[in-house]
């Protein structure tokens, strides 16, 4: 969800935004409409004008046809129309007025007005889109049809808001469509992250988008820039340093004095150990991607392991499934086994490595003292806890370096008078 919470962000505002236009336009769909049926059904003003004037007259049918015409009225005489009309027909207004008919009358006290109050019901329907007039009377009932007035229509108000949708919805596909770069551009950084150098953000893009990935590209350039020029002195300097090694190893073995030679040939393997070194740390820090790392058993590795270390089969013991199987790079992560295999005879006083599996993690045991710091401590290089030992306090830092390398930790543990470093 995190990763993809702008796009998330901007299909909630859409579809927020269409369901509160849809909402506005329903309700002004409702009002237009009964407004506008409320406007036509005042034309009942007339009809009951021209039925009443009917009524009082007594004048012929052809009369009331005739003047129901004038206003493109016509009287519904078809008995099968008139029930369609008021079975199937829908009903869109009905109320109920008093209908006041007035005479003169004449008594022996003079003459005088009668009013003649009766119910009148009309109810307006639409059929087939036709409008019809029903009108109701305690004596009589009448249907006409308004050949003049048409139902209402729907299509201006679902035009408009077919027409706003739409451009809701091309600025969503639009704003989607200048996200695309930020999703590549992300993509890109994850690559870069995972040490593909070579990978360019170079666009011709002038947004802001564009300029950050034109940026980033710049970068890229000084980053791989400095990663060379670092390679390069780096391994310009071991190489240096190899040749007055050698000559001096060379040199030691014409000194007379047997405490002299031994004394120079202490010194030079102890820099041509430095050297080595530094040369497999130059060589985890450049590892740029993981197309070394192949599948192997853990016990070769191990085996391998071991062999480097040149230690005696009696110093360590392997408790490790042959099934076991890891992807790494087999030289890294051999020298890693064996700097853990060195580190603990050599700070245990029985001299015994034991390295086995517990909870899907490698793990070497050794008898000892629990170490005086944290293990940050520890892995930072040039660190070592007994100044007197033969080593530089590079070896910790080896180890770590090659796991994180392989997507890994170094972590340790104390029980029972037992250090158990664990692969992670």
């Amino acid at each position: 969800m995190k990763k993809h919470a702008v796009l998330l962000t901007i299909l909630f505002s859409f579809v927020v935004t269409v369901v509160s236009v849809s909402a506005v336009f329903w309700e002004f769909y409702k009002l237009n409409k009964e407004q506008y049926i409320a406007h036509i059904f005042t034309k009942y003003s007339v009809i009951t004008q021209i039925y009443r004037a009917h009524s009082l007259s007594k004048s012929s049918d052809i009369m009331l046809e005739a003047n129901l015409a004038v206003y493109k009225l016509l009287i519904t005489k078809d008995p099968k129309l008139q029930k369609n009309v008021l079975e199937s027909g829908t009903v869109l207004k009905r109320e109920g007025f008093k209908n006041v008919d007035s005479s003169i009358m004449l008594n022996e006290q003079g003459m005088y007005t009668q009013n003649n109050i009766s119910d009148l019901r009309v109810t307006m329907l639409e059929r087939k889109r036709d409008i019809f007039f029903f009108m109701q009377t305690p004596s009589s009932s009448i249907l006409i049809q308004d050949e003049e007035l048409e139902p209402y229509s729907d299509w201006s108000v679902l035009y408009t808001y077919t027409t706003i949708l739409a451009i809701i919805s091309i600025s969503y596909f639009l704003i989607l469509h200048k996200l695309r770069p930020l999703i590549r551009l992300r993509r890109k950084i994850a690559s870069f992250g995972d040490g593909n150098m070579h990978v360019s953000f170079k666009t011709k893009s002038c947004d802001e988008i564009g300029l950050v990935s034109n940026e980033l590209e710049s970068a890229r350039r000084k980053i791989n820039t400095i990663l060379e020029s670092r390679t390069l002195f780096l391994r310009n300097l071991m190489h240096e340093l190899k040749t007055p090694i050698a000559k001096g190893t060379i040199a030691t073995q014409m000194l007379e004095s047997v405490k002299q030679k031994e004394r120079f040939v202490s010194i030079f393997g102890r820099l041509e150990a430095l050297v080595t070194e530094f040369a497999m740390i130059e060589e985890v820090t450049s590892l740029n991607s993981k197309e070394s790392f192949k599948e192997y058993r853990l016990v070769d590795i191990i085996d391998g392991a071991i062999d480097m270390a040149m230690v005696e089969a009696e110093n360590v013991s392997v408790a490790v499934n042959a099934d076991v199987k890891i992807k790494a790079n087999y030289r890294l992560y051999t020298t890693a086994i064996k700097n853990m295999i060195d580190n603990g005879i050599k700070y245990s006083p029985d001299a015994h490595v034991s390295i086995r599996i517990i909870n899907n993690e490698l793990c070497f045991e050794s008898k000892g003292a629990c170490i005086a710091h944290p293990l940050q401590y520890y892995i930072e290089p040039f660190t070592k806890e007994n100044p007197s030992k033969n080593s530089f306090g590079l070896g910790l830092y080896l180890v770590d370096s090659i796991l994180k390398a392989h997507s890994k930790v170094l972590a340790h543990e104390y029980h029972n008078g037992v250090n158990r470093f664990i692969f992670a």
